[in-house]
């Protein structure tokens, strides 16, 4: 039986398919601006308008765009795009569009979508297209893609039913479908379901005494209390940084070959810390996406930017450090359009999007964002920072590192300048070079200066030696410069090549040909050495220093690179002499590629400023306020952490489309900027903080709606939006599409992007305190809840699993952040050729804390986390899947954590009293949060006694707590 609410429309769609189907048959052409309707034709005013993002981009991303979307545009044709599209459709006039031509084809040779691809479009779906053409043809953005917008609130019958402003929305759905809304959840359960939703533990026994009777003195605002309390507990963000770091893959280890630690663990308490604090979101995103571009950065604005580190670092000896690099580049970015923007754009990086409007240039354009930041797949993660182990010290750590960084740039850039004026130098021809190894060298004449260039594979622990004239316009030498270039320029700034590190140079003055020959060389004694960046992998002086380190380009090189040698007093030069130079390159990176100087050329100097430069007073000074300052900095107790830092717009890396995807396939080069789609008219993003800031402004109509969604789906087990992952054509349209831009609205607006003020809502709310039970009719109307008739019941992340167990135990370790703890392992399971799994004994505190803090191996997961469905944090992981398997009773019953846990609630229950009924309903309460009924107490009792028969009382009763802990109740919301 039709409901009497629906039949109307049902009747009434009915009637309009007729008619369209007729007029489609019959009906003659429409004429523009024709005022006189064809009484033949279906009238406007009895036809539903189409909307199309709801009823026509589902049947050209189901039937069309496979072979005519983003990938794969067979006739040049994309129905992505409206500018393609509308080549087949006539506006106004169904009969001459060729869309529908060639759907309605009789011959199967001719028709679309061909019988290879799929079947004939449904009788309803023609009928769509029909009145979408016959209405206009009107494009529409996809309703992710348009701007959230503040919606009315609905008029609901049962007007005293709603407690917050998202109830009205729900209500108002579930009256026109005629479903009634479960009845308040009892009050201990709902207890239980919100703290383990805000701070993922349970409600302690006094906890729930004192609400019960609070919400018996005081009514509602028990509540409002309850949820106060759990919003201020600092287990707030160390239940939710769970959640987050699924989505940016946090880990302890680099992952990939070796999977070596990482020393990050910084991170993971600056989230749990800005969680704690409410930091809001937009300033959570700009931090993490461009904390170390901000004027007036702090240590913690540089550790959020952390995670961009945690992309998987290839450790293997002799794989290619630039393409992990770019790996990780494009991995960063497809991690911040999934996790902010809940799109897969990554599909991009191939070819245009399929179905959604991305284009590959787009793809490739935002990489520039990323593509400029001086960090490479090697195995020390530098850049790294030193982070203060106390909070307590990071505003004086954030003070003195901004002095550190402000005295070391004024102080290169003084320098720099001086040595480096154009003017100061005279180029130098080659009239030898020869090398200490294998390495081949080709001298190359230019029009100024002569270059030197390696030929064919170069050896580790090479030495450059190369003899050059010294001009007669040169009477005395101050200074020599020397520019080091990749083998080929031109090609370096699209590929870039291996780099270099000089780890010792060395200069002699040859005496002229005619001299005596008893004469020797002269060595000249140098004094510093000045590079063309402020801040170096390697301290350039290294190369005075006989030391591994020195002037480099590291790991990579893409541009000319520049030092100048000043000598420690000027050196009388006779007419005729050569100035010999030694350079010793000692560093091979990754066993296999040795870092040397490929191409070069020299020049020298005799003004006189270069030898004042070590001795400038003013530099003098500004040198010893920064040695005090490092000192000052270097007494606080640290640890260094892996963080972004921007390469100098001198030496930025371009950017190229890579041709199917491929990193050694570039094209045409491309320049930062976000998709034509998405941007408003006035944005104009040069830079990632530029990006950052658009991602969380008003012009962004993805940002707001995706938290939104998120923090929706933790509380009610699935998102408004179904598909978390993919906001996109291909994913799930709201089943609230009104209620989620009013969230994402008020969320920004009202909220400031309050993550705390948007979870009071949802938990004080009627939504969310209905009843979890399955009524039957629900089973038949929605048997998913995703008209959210009754509460949510699902079971519990993996986290919220053990450390529940812990909480009812009492063993649950109250100690915050802190180096990564390693709870007990089943044997073999640690199989690391570095690290250990370093468990602390039983009664130690490191033992029993919160999983948030567990040591995270991508390729050895903790096997409590696996076994209920956490992902290996590998990827970002915007949803996960829930499994019931045996493998989880098993675990819970077996593994030495949880039978730790249950011999520890034995204990409770057994302390708690001399009758074993009492320890029984004691332990029972502990565990699920309400009073056992006296049935269950009698069988938990029999059990006890049957155990017993065959062991003693002890085994027994940690049997019985086993059970209690196995509970589906205990392991489900």
């Amino acid at each position: 039986m039709i409901d009497p609410v629906v039949r109307p429309i049902r009747v009434g769609m009915l009637a309009c398919w007729v008619v369209g189907v007729l007029s489609s048959v019959s009906a003659p052409p429409v004429v523009a601006n024709e005022n006189i309707a064809d009484p033949d034709a279906a009238s406007p005013v009895a036809e539903e308008p189409i909307d199309f993002d709801h009823q026509i981009r589902p049947i050209f991303t189901s039937h069309c765009t496979s072979c005519h979307g983003g990938v794969k545009q067979a006739a040049d044709l994309s129905f992505v795009y409206e500018d393609s599209a509308m080549y087949s459709v006539e506006p106004g006039d169904p009969d001459n569009s060729v869309l529908l031509e060639r759907v309605l084809e009789p011959e199967d040779d001719d028709r679309m979508p061909p019988p290879d691809h799929g079947p004939r479009l449904s009788d309803e779906e023609v009928e769509l297209l029909t009145r979408w053409i016959r209405q206009g043809a009107k494009w529409g953005k996809h309703w992710a893609y348009r701007l959230p917008e503040r919606q009315q609130t609905p008029e609901v019958s049962q007007s005293q039913w709603p407690r917050e402003r998202m109830d009205h929305f729900v209500l108002e759905q579930l009256e026109r479908r005629g479903i009634k809304p479960a009845d308040d959840e009892l009050a201990h359960r709902w207890l239980r379901r919100v703290s383990l939703d805000l701070i993922g533990l349970p409600p302690t026994l006094e906890e729930r005494d004192a609400f019960l009777s609070d919400l018996a003195a005081s009514g509602e605002a028990a509540y409002e209390r309850v949820v106060d309390r759990l919003l201020a507990s600092p287990h707030f963000g160390e239940r939710w940084a769970s959640v987050w770091f699924d989505l940016v893959r946090y880990a302890d280890s680099r992952g990939q070959g070796e999977d070596s630690p990482r020393v990050i663990w910084k991170y993971r308490d600056w989230v749990i810390d800005a969680m704690n604090r409410d930091l809001p979101y937009d300033q959570f995103t700009i931090k993490q996406l461009a904390g170390d571009l901000l004027p007036e950065r702090t240590i913690e604005d540089e550790i959020a930017t952390a995670v961009h580190r945690l992309t998987n670092t290839n450790e293997e000896g002799g794989t290619d450090d630039e393409e992990f690099r770019i790996a990780a580049v494009l991995d960063r970015v497809s991690t911040v359009w999934q996790t902010w923007q809940g799109t897969t754009y990554g599909c991009a990086q191939c070819h245009d999007h399929p179905y959604d409007p991305f284009t590959q240039d787009e793809f490739y354009q935002f990489v520039d964002y990323f593509n400029n930041t001086v960090d490479c797949d090697l195995n020390d993660d530098w850049p790294r920072i030193d982070v203060p182990l106390s909070q307590d010290d990071y505003d004086k750590a954030s003070r003195l590192r901004r002095q550190v960084d402000e005295l070391t740039r004024d102080i290169w850039r003084r320098e720099w300048e001086t040595a480096s004026e154009a003017k100061k130098w005279t180029h130098l021809r080659i009239a030898a070079g020869k090398t200490s190894k294998a390495t081949k060298l080709v001298i190359e004449p230019h029009d100024q200066w002569d270059e030197y260039y390696t030929s064919g594979t170069v050896s580790s622990g090479t030495t450059i030696t190369v003899d050059m004239p010294i001009p007669e316009s040169i009477d005395e030498l101050t200074g020599i410069q020397i520019t080091a270039m990749p083998h080929d320029p031109d090609q370096a700034l699209i590929d870039s090549e291996w780099g270099f590190v000089m780890s010792h140079i060395s200069a002699e003055l040859l005496p002229p040909e005619d001299a005596d020959p008893k004469m020797k060389p002269v060595p000249i004694g140098l004094a510093r050495v000045y590079g063309d960046e402020p801040y170096p992998y390697h301290d350039p002086n290294g190369s005075l220093n006989n030391e591994r380190g020195g002037f480099s380009a590291y790991s990579r090189i893409h541009h000319p690179r520049q030092a100048v040698v000043v000598l420690d007093k000027a050196v009388a030069v006779e007419p005729g002499s050569k100035l010999r130079l030694k350079i010793l390159h000692r560093i091979t990176e990754l066993a296999a590629f040795p870092l040397v100087t490929k191409r070069a050329h020299f020049a020298v100097s005799s003004d006189e400023s270069l030898l004042q430069l070590p001795k400038d007073e003013t530099i003098a000074e500004a040198k010893q306020e920064l040695k005090e300052t490092k000192s000052e900095l270097a007494a606080i107790k640290s640890t260094e952490v892996p963080v972004l830092r921007e390469r100098e717009g001198e030496f930025a890396r371009p950017t190229h489309v890579f041709g199917g995807g491929l990193f050694l396939t570039k094209e045409h080069q491309v320049f930062s900027d976000v998709p034509n789609s998405l941007r408003g008219e006035d944005d104009r993003l040069s830079n990632r903080l530029e990006m950052a800031k658009w991602l969380v402004s008003d012009s962004n109509p993805l940002t707001a709606r995706v938290a939104v969604n998120r923090y929706w789906a933790q509380m009610f087990g699935v998102g408004l939006v179904a598909t978390e992952e993919d906001f996109g054509s291909t994913g799930d349209r709201p089943s609230h599409p009104e209620l989620l831009d009013d969230l994402a609205v008020r969320f920004r607006e009202d909220y400031h992007w309050s993550v705390k003020k948007l979870l009071r809502e949802i938990a004080l709310s009627r939504t969310y305190r209905q009843s979890s039970e399955i009524r039957p009719e629900l089973l038949e109307e929605d048997a998913s809840n995703r008209f959210l008739a009754r509460g949510p019941r699902h079971g519990l992340p993996a986290e919220t699993v053990r450390d529940q167990m812990l909480a009812i135990s009492g063993l649950l370790s109250e100690k915050m952040f802190g180096e990564p703890t390693y709870p007990p392992l089943p044997p073999g399971v640690w199989r690391a050729r570095r690290g250990s799994w370093k468990t602390p004994k039983p009664g130690d505190v490191d033992r029993y804390r919160r999983s948030v803090y567990t040591y995270v191996k991508r390729s050895v997961p903790f096997p409590i986390s696996a076994t209920f469905d956490a992902p290996s944090r590998e990827f970002c992981v915007p949803k996960r899947l829930r499994s019931n398997t045996p493998l989880q009773p098993l675990m819970l019953m077996n593994d030495v954590g949880f039978v730790e846990c249950s011999k520890a609630l034995a204990k409770r229950m057994s302390e708690h009293s001399d009758e074993l009924a009492e320890r029984v309903s004691y332990g029972f309460l502990l565990a699920t949060c309400r009073p056992a009924d006296s049935d269950e107490v009698e069988r938990l009792v029999a059990m006890h006694e049957t155990i017993c028969e065959k062991s003693d009382a002890e085994n027994a009763l940690q049997s019985v707590a086993a059970v209690l802990m196995n509970l589906d109740e205990v392991i489900t919301k």
